[in-house]
């Protein structure tokens, strides 16, 4: 196993995994620092930004997982590899590896713009490719060549877009009738990043919530998809850390 230093950012939980293909999976986060990406309406933005730079600890596997045990205990069995993006790092293979050996599952979410072999060790994986809303363009011949990679390996994997306004819902129809096979998620966006009390917070991302579910009911490219809130928004706001 690598020993190569992983740049970490945050390491917290147990708590409730608030979106995608595990949302409400009881877990423990990794937080990773660095993205190739510079998303309009991103809600870790201090992962790429440089604000957090001094934060950054570069850790071994056994120091990663000697803090996830300090901080659980044995109250957990699922961690979940975040960023930033974390499929920037190839040296977290070496993590992936050693969480299993501790019989630990393990769930990644990236947008699907770099490939690491250690994806399929992935248990629980999830494509987000960005939508118009982000700015951000997406290399289809890349994401179709992940999204065959791991249909060949047959691993468990999912698409999910996050989803703000019109243009990002025929975004993700356009998705997932590119990708029919894979399990499907539309989740609300939050565009109101800036609030600081949570009982503001709830109201506005029901009504995103609503809106999308309305949006999704009454369209006919969509009949087969799962629709998400941002759960951990719901019940602690804009925190970090939860």
């Amino acid at each position: 196993m690598s020993d190569k230093r992983i740049p970490v950012l945050e390491i917290f939980g147990p708590t409730v995994q608030g979106e995608g293909m595990v949302i409400g999976r009881k877990t423990m986060f990794v937080r990773t620092a660095g993205c190739d990406y510079r998303c309009s309406w991103c809600d870790s933005a201090f992962t790429w930004d440089g604000s957090a730079k001094d934060d950054i600890r570069l850790m071994t596997p056994d120091e990663v997982l000697a803090e996830l045990r300090g901080l659980g205990g044995d109250a957990f069995a699922h961690v979940t590899l975040s960023g930033g993006n974390p499929a920037l790092l190839p040296q977290l293979g070496g993590l992936i590896d050693l969480l299993h050996a501790e019989g630990l599952g393990v769930a990644l979410e990236t947008q699907g713009s770099r490939w690491q072999d250690w994806f399929l060790r992935i248990d629980e994986l999830t494509l987000s490719p960005k939508p118009p809303s982000s700015g951000m363009d997406t290399d289809w011949e890349r994401l179709d060549d992940i999204v065959r990679r791991l249909t060949e390996g047959r691993r468990n994997y999912s698409l999910k877009v996050v989803v703000f306004d019109d243009a990002d819902l025929d975004y993700a129809a356009s998705v997932h009738a590119r990708y029919p096979e894979a399990t499907f998620y539309v989740q609300a966006g939050n565009g109101n990043l800036r609030e600081t009390d949570r009982d503001r917070m709830l109201p506005y991302l029901l009504e995103r919530y609503e809106w999308l579910i309305g949006r999704t009911m009454a369209d006919s490219r969509l009949n087969r998809v799962h629709v998400l809130p941002q759960l951990h928004a719901w019940v602690w706001g804009n925190k970090k850390g939860v």
